[in-house]
């Protein structure tokens, strides 16, 4: 389960890279910038959610583990 979150969150890291070099800086928030903008956000959404999934699982652990 930890190997596919990191896996998921270098996929992620793409996606935000390859949109960032499509915004049109001179005008944002045109139609493919928008577009561009709108999935970089996504993709930092889904490696903050992968983040908070293996904190939670890390935690879980810990708790079975002293019990």
């Amino acid at each position: 389960m930890r190997i596919l979150t990191y896996l998921l969150s270098v996929i992620a890291l793409g996606i935000i890279g390859f949109n960032l070099t499509r915004v049109n800086f001179s005008d944002p928030f045109a139609n493919e910038s928008y577009t561009a903008i709108v999935t970089a956000l996504a993709g930092g959404c889904s490696i903050l959610l992968l983040t908070i999934l293996r904190i939670v699982k890390k935690i879980d652990k810990t708790v079975k583990e002293k019990s």
